[in-house]
Order: structure tokens, then C-alpha cells, then sequence
């Protein structure tokens, strides 16, 4: 597959990429540079290859999903300008 200079001006053009005339055949040189290496890459043989977030085999650590209450009511309204009855008070907005 090779990108034509129309091909590169429409990519360009497409991702809001300001190309000059003459600029043109560099960039469409670059970008069948790019499709080429997918090509390369296209062609390893991954068959029985399990996908991977990184090189080494780690699990994440987890945490038990413990449902609380948060234990900080308190701390959290003391941070409210105005708190009634263990809620944050705010102005009535509908009349």
C-alpha cells in the first residue's frame, strides 16, 4: 500500500495539520514509512501469544471491596458553610 500526495494532503487536511505544497511528498513519505512497519508487524506469527499490559508477568494488587460509610462525616461537613442534622444545607432554588 502507498500513499499518493493527495492521499497525504486529505490525511493532513483530516487531522487539522497545516502542509505546505512542497512538504507534501515528505509526508507522504513518511506515512507509507509508518504502513510499512504495520506490514512488518503484520506478518509475526502471534498465535498462542496471550495479550500483555506490560513485560513483566505482575497481577495487580487488590484491595476487598468493603462497603462503608465512609467514617468521616464530621470532617467532611466541617468543611460546609452551613450543616444541619448531619447534612450539608443549601438554599431552596425552586419556589
Amino acid at each position: 500500500m502507498s500513499i499518493t500526495q493527495d492521499e497525504a494532503r486529505k490525511v493532513a487536511h483530516l487531522a487539522r495539520i497545516a502542509v505546505a505544497d512542497a512538504d507534501l511528498p515528505a509526508l507522504a513519505q513518511e506515512l507509507n514509512g509508518i504502513l510499512h512497519f504495520m506490514e512488518q508487524l503484520n506478518e509475526v506469527d502471534v498465535e498462542g501469544v496471550e495479550p500483555m499490559t506490560g513485560v513483566e508477568p505482575m497481577r495487580l494488587k487488590r484491595r476487598e471491596d468493603v462497603v462503608t460509610d465512609g467514617e468521616q462525616q464530621d470532617l467532611v461537613l466541617k468543611n460546609a458553610p452551613d450543616a444541619r442534622e448531619g447534612f450539608f444545607a443549601v438554599p431552596k432554588v425552586v419556589e
